[in-house]
């Protein structure tokens, strides 16, 4: 077992870190925990070596998960440079406390992350997966709920974790929601006026007095107390909508933020105000939300282009 752990997690929760935050440094960490034990490693005598054997065990298929499970797909570059940041945070704990750490943090070093060409669904299939559990869901309430968490999702730009951790008291009148976001960031973000409607309507379907503004429902619609609705299940959903639509673009609640950015950039939308709406630290992370339509581009280089006239 590495050892500090709890202690090194108790830092995070002392530095404000968000619980999701502290799970997935926790998370991560025991994966690494796991490839110590099979590889028979003890962490006292680890070298510089071993952390490239531990990258070898990230990229396996091979590698166990978090919970000792046996993985069934090839981790990408972002998700191994999380799981290596992880360690690196957790290391540096170590030398900043004066506790025994036989690598220098500094020699974690993140693997190159290859960029990916930009992928998002046009509008139009955008509004389908929106609308989508009213024809797909047989219950309702359920198909009610659902599509006003993605009509919230598109509306506003915002995190699915930052959905499903909204609370009724955080809705208005006027459509502003202030959140706490990544990082413990906070900013306003802004209903559209359809996107408020179907959240109004929703809540007056709602009897109950759990603060969560989604909720999950049991049989014959029974809410769970003090429950609130799972990242893990609106992505499941979401993803069985895309595919009974044959949305052949790969989307995701993730997909909808990226959306909401790249059509208001293509509306001629101001970056840094782009930049505030998403909760970003940088705008370069902004700008690689704004430069994801290739309609957009395609757009530009016929408007723009000094020969594109015929002759």
């Amino acid at each position: 077992m590495l050892r500090y752990v709890d202690d090194f997690l108790l830092d995070l929760r002392a530095n404000n870190y968000s619980p999701e935050t502290v799970y997935n440094y926790e998370r991560d960490l025991n994966v690494f925990d796991n490839f110590l034990e099979e590889s028979g490693i003890n962490f006292d005598k680890a070298e510089k070596r071993t952390i490239t054997y531990y990258k070898a065990y990230l990229v396996s298929r091979d590698r166990k998960t978090a919970s000792l499970g046996q993985s069934d797909k090839q981790l990408d570059s972002r998700s191994i440079n999380r799981m290596l940041s992880a360690l690196r945070g957790y290391m540096r704990y170590l030398v900043d406390m004066d506790y025994p750490c036989p690598i220098p943090p500094q020699a974690v070093k993140l693997t190159k992350v290859g960029r990916k060409h930009p992928q998002v669904a046009e509008l139009n299939d955008l509004v389908r997966l929106i609308e989508a559990p009213r024809s797909l869901e047989s219950n309702a309430k359920i198909a009610l709920r659902n599509q006003t968490m993605l009509e919230v999702l598109f509306a506003t730009g915002m995190r699915i974790s930052e959905l499903c951790n909204l609370n009724r008291n955080q809705i208005d009148d006027s459509g502003r929601i202030f959140i706490t976001g990544k990082g413990r960031k906070q900013r306003f973000v802004y209903l559209t006026p359809r996107a408020k409607e179907y959240l109004e309507v929703y809540l007056n379907t709602r009897k109950d007095n759990c603060p969560a503004l989604f909720i999950p429902y049991a049989g014959r619609n029974v809410i769970s107390p003090r429950k609130r609705i799972s990242t893990n299940y609106l992505q499941e959903r979401i993803k069985r909508y895309r595919e009974k639509l044959k949305i052949n673009v790969p989307t995701s609640a993730h997909s909808l933020r990226h959306g909401f950015a790249t059509y208001l950039a293509e509306e001629g939308a101001n970056p840094a105000a782009l930049q505030i709406l998403l909760g970003h630290e940088s705008l370069d992370t902004t700008t690689r939300y704004v430069h994801a339509s290739d309609k957009y581009a395609e757009e530009t280089h016929h408007k723009y282009h000094p020969l594109s006239q015929p002759r």
